[in-house]
């Protein structure tokens, strides 16, 4: 991939594996929020760190589509695929277990997990935020995803997230 650094890769990796996907508005690429995500994480988090940007662009596609962890393994090392698998919910599990089992490796899983996380709450709250039957779903995903940064708090870029996610309440 000559001179290519690790976030661009991610973006066409994750850009083919979302192909044909679309937003919940049913007009917009899927992949604008993988992008939007990492953009967050560089620009509003003001985060540099390689392995979060990159897992950032990455974070759905083990959910979302045919990819699997060891594909991302393969292509970008275990840091990264480790941070996307811990934003992966276990889909085979019944819906009333996932929640909570998402919330555990979450918690256990890599700090750019974690951050990730905050930073899809912060995306999803902006883009979906017009869609009213989704605020108080939108109201309850950035409440567990401070929680799960609490133990973070203490890095500089988890004390800009929180606030930046806390400040569109």
């Amino acid at each position: 991939m000559g001179n290519s650094s690790v976030w661009q890769r991610a973006a066409s990796f994750a850009a083919r594996a979302h192909m044909g996907q679309l937003r919940k508005d049913e007009t917009t690429p899927y992949i604008a929020h993988p992008f939007r995500v990492a953009m967050v994480i560089r620009h509003v988090f003001d985060c540099d760190d390689e392995v979060a940007i990159a897992a950032a662009m990455l974070h759905d596609t083990i959910e979302d589509t045919p990819v699997d962890y060891d594909d991302i393994a393969k292509a970008f090392g275990d840091a990264v695929a480790d941070a996307v698998a811990a934003m992966s919910k276990n889909m085979v599990m019944p819906e009333t277990q996932r929640e909570a089992d998402y919330d555990a490796r979450l918690a256990a899983g890599p700090w750019q997990g974690r951050l990730i996380k905050l930073a899809d709450v912060y995306d999803n709250t902006t883009d979906l935020a017009p869609d009213k039957s989704m605020a108080d779903r939108l109201r309850v995903r950035r409440a567990r995803a401070i929680e799960l940064a609490q133990n973070d708090a203490d890095m500089p870029v988890f004390a800009r997230a929180i606030s930046a996610v806390r400040a569109l309440d």
